[in-house]
C-alpha cells in the first residue's frame, strides 16, 4: 500500500492510497473492507466506480482517493510514476484496527436491601 501527499500538485484530493490485490475477489474484499470500516465510522465513500469489474476500483472519500487495482493493472497505469512529484507518507509497520465506538452503560440502580414482599 502507498499513500501519496496530492494536495500540492492537484485540487482533486489531499491524499491518494494505492494498493492492489492479486484477483478480483481480492480487490473486491480490499474495497468491503475500506467501505465497510470507514461506513462504520460515519465516513462512508461519496461515491465507488469500478466495483462490477474488480480490475481497479476507485473510492473517492473527499480529501481522500482510493485506488485498489489488479496487480497487472497498477503495474500498467503506473500511478505512482504519474504522481512521482507526490510525498510519500509513511505508513507504521502494525497499524490497530480501529476501537468501535463505546455505548454507554445504563446505571445500574442500587437495591434497598428490602424484599418486594415485605
Amino acid at each position: 500500500m502507498l499513500v501519496l501527499h496530492v494536495a500540492a500538485l492537484t485540487s482533486v484530493a489531499d491524499y491518494l492510497v494505492i494498493c492492489s490485490g492479486e484477483s478480483e475477489r481480492q480487490v473486491r474484499a480490499i474495497a468491503d473492507s475500506i467501505d465497510g470500516t470507514l461506513s462504520a465510522q460515519r465516513h462512508p465513500p461519496l461515491s465507488m466506480e469500478g466495483a462490477s469489474s474488480a480490475k481497479w476500483i476507485l473510492m473517492d472519500f473527499g480529501d481522500v482517493v482510493v485506488h485498489i487495482f489488479h496487480s497487472a493493472v497498477r503495474d500498467h497505469y503506473g500511478l505512482e510514476r504519474l504522481w512521482s512529484d507526490a510525498k510519500r507518507v509513511r505508513i507504521p509497520s502494525t497499524i490497530s484496527p480501529p476501537k468501535p465506538a463505546e455505548r454507554p452503560r445504563p446505571a445500574r440502580s442500587r437495591s434497598s436491601g428490602l424484599s418486594r414482599g415485605a
